[in-house]
């Protein structure tokens, strides 16, 4: 038997060899990995009472369907009163387009009599020097030259009030513009305003941002929440899963992006899924810490780092479905090209 013996162990030490020789030395693997998902939180834009919740524990939905609706009745209220404000001041915006209408009528109605009062002016300048020159000859006397003096400094005067009123009435119109854009910019705001109060009110309907699976759902009918609560977690399934493996800083020195990966789940016995290295992180797990590391102080002691490596899993895999972010694996990285590792 001992002859028998030896002959299986050598046997058995030299098959193990030139699997080493041949496969074993050009595959890197760690137990140090676990499925993950981008798994989204979703939170209420703005605070509420729950008036409705749609969905329940685990349950599957789709992008932009709806999970919960918050009480909008104030948020309606709100819209009205706005739209209020809205009207309001597209009333005073029309009120002093009708004022600047007026007013350019007036201005016309203020030209009018100044040119008037300008001929009427020319007319008892003329009339004034008529009558100085027939009193210097003596054809004239001088009452009624005095009386031409008189009407020639009220017609002046009437044409230095018609003056000024045409300039008022010019200067009202550059205020009655000041209103008009003060009243536009009101109106703005006014728009601006039942704007946000469409978007709180739709705000009000929570809807799924992505595809996935409803979990950690804190939600519940009648509940006030704020705005950022966290009301549930929305986590991809099926080919939205990845595989993040933390290799150790000696093994990932022959890695490179699209090499082949083996992947043995602990949920799923015998079953190996195929993969490929999608990236590295540019930096160790430690560098991501709450509190790195700081070697520079104390004693030192070497610790052997490892780096997240990012695996996409081949999504035409029949038990893909069963997967669940979290479930810790196996991977097993392929150094060699497939060609030359068959």
């Amino acid at each position: 038997m001992l002859p028998l013996l030896l002959t299986l162990a050598l046997a058995g030490v030299g098959a193990y060899g030139w699997y080493w020789w041949t496969t074993g030395r050009f595959i890197e693997t760690t137990d140090n990995a676990y499925l993950q998902s981008d798994k989204v939180v979703v939170s209420p834009r703005i605070a509420g009472m729950v008036a409705e919740v749609l969905v329940g524990d685990n349950q599957p939905v789709a992008a932009g369907q709806v999970l919960a609706r918050l009480d909008d009745r104030e948020r309606r209220i709100l819209l009205t009163q706005a739209q209020a404000e809205v009207e309001r001041d597209k009333a005073q915006l029309q009120g002093v387009a009708a004022a600047l209408i007026q007013q350019k009528a007036r201005i016309e109605g203020a030209e009018a009599d100044v040119a008037n009062m300008n001929a009427a002016l020319t007319f008892s300048k003329q009339e004034h020097e008529r009558y100085r020159d027939l009193l210097r000859t003596g054809a004239g006397t001088v009452q009624r030259k005095q009386q031409a003096e008189a009407e020639l400094h009220q017609r002046q005067a009437a044409a230095d009030r018609a003056a000024a009123s045409l300039d008022a009435a010019r200067k009202q119109v550059e205020s009655l513009r000041a209103l008009e854009g003060a009243a536009r910019a009101s109106l703005e705001g006014a728009r601006a305003k039942v704007e946000r109060a469409q978007l709180d009110l739709a705000f009000t309907t929570i809807t799924a941002p992505i595809t996935g699976v409803v979990g950690d759902r804190s939600v519940r009918l009648g509940q006030f929440v704020a705005a950022g609560t966290n009301l549930l977690t929305l986590v991809p399934m099926g080919r939205d899963l990845y595989l993040v493996a933390n290799f150790k800083e000696t093994q990932v020195g022959a890695m490179a992006a699209g090499q082949a990966v083996s992947v043995t789940v602990d949920a799923l016995p015998g079953h190996v899924l195929r993969g490929r290295i999608v990236s590295f992180a540019p930096g160790t797990g430690a560098q991501f810490a709450l509190l790195p590391p700081e070697n520079a102080t104390g004693n030192f002691t070497k610790i052997v780092q490892r780096v997240p490596v990012r695996i996409a899993i081949d999504p035409d895999d029949p038990l893909l479905d069963r997967l669940r972010p979290g479930l810790s694996v196996e991977a097993s990285v392929h150094l060699r090209p497939p060609e030359t590792s068959r």
